[in-house]
């Protein structure tokens, strides 16, 4: 399907985008890029990557399909390092988990070229980072939005979903600021609580023997704290408004409950956890019913 992909950045998202199309047989080469030499030599001896390139222009040419795999706060530069090189016919996509700042900064970065721009974000990911973190199979079965801008053309918004779709993934589509306002919720807000509990306990002046007692409820609720810290914090910065946004809703909500303790009333907190419950129930029922019906067929 595609002779030559670009990656910018070759860990755990580009290194998994990369293993799995060449799983698939839908990329003759593949080309790494990226800001560590170490890290692409890596990439290479795990055979993540066919070469590394030595420069942005030596990334971009001929290339059908160009990734950018970097820290959000990166894209900006990458996207001006290869945009005097941008031949027409290449599609460029990303995999930021904000999109309201990527397509401002593609717009500044790419002009007139800007239609060659496809915004998207996989949604799947594990605590490691690296090369050594890549995996062929992260993206089946999983989600990946598309934030199409009104110039992009349709047959290349095909291109990335087809790409995606090589991986194993399911295609859907957001605008940017309704992918923003939805991730601050269920995914930035998440990291930034596991990151803050962690913290707070190690912290504390009797750190270690907290975490000898923390048992596997601590380890499940602060595994996504394992992250890559310099991600979230471009994350966090980047998606800044709307999770404020989110962050005073939950202080409200811990407020609540705070005073609901403080009055010793058990019905309410009950109320609050069985809601709690019967909605994240709802949640993996749907998740297992859609994941079946992806196994069987049907829309």
């Amino acid at each position: 399907m595609f002779k030559k992909i670009a990656i910018f950045g070759v860990g755990l998202i580009g290194g998994s985008f990369a293993l799995a199309l060449k799983k698939a047989g839908a990329a003759e080469q593949v080309v790494g890029a990226g800001r560590q030499l170490a890290t692409l030599q890596r990439a290479r001896e795990l055979g993540i990557i066919d070469v590394i390139a030595t420069s942005a222009a030596d990334a971009v040419a001929g290339a059908d399909l160009i990734l950018i795999a970097a820290p959000v706060a990166q894209t900006g530069a990458i996207l001006a390092s290869i945009e005097p090189h941008l031949q027409p016919g290449t599609v460029v996509t990303d995999a930021g988990s904000t999109k309201s700042d990527v397509v401002l900064a593609a717009r500044t970065a790419l002009g007139a070229k800007i239609a060659q721009f496809v915004p998207g974000h996989p949604i799947a990911g594990r605590e490691q980072n690296g090369p050594e973190a890549a995996l062929a199979e992260l993206y089946a079965g999983k989600k990946v939005v598309l934030a199409p801008l009104p110039e992009n053309a349709e047959q290349d918004v095909a291109k990335v979903a087809a790409a995606w779709q090589q991986c194993g993934a399911l295609i859907h589509r957001l605008s940017p600021q309704q992918h923003d306002a939805i991730f601050a919720a269920v995914s930035h807000l998440p990291h930034m609580l596991a990151y803050a509990l962690v913290d707070d306990i190690a912290n504390k002046p009797h750190a270690a023997s907290l975490f000898q007692y923390a048992a596997s409820g601590f380890r499940d609720f602060t595994r996504i704290a394992g992250s890559s810290p310099e991600m979230w914090r471009d994350i966090s910065l980047a998606n800044q408004e709307a999770l404020l946004g989110e962050l005073d809703a939950y202080l409200l909500q811990l407020t609540r409950l705070r005073g609901l303790l403080a009055a010793g009333d058990g019905q309410a907190l009950e109320a609050v956890y069985s809601n709690a419950q019967q909605a994240r129930h709802n949640w993996i029922s749907a998740i297992e019913a859609a994941e079946q019906q992806n196994k069987e067929g049907g829309d």
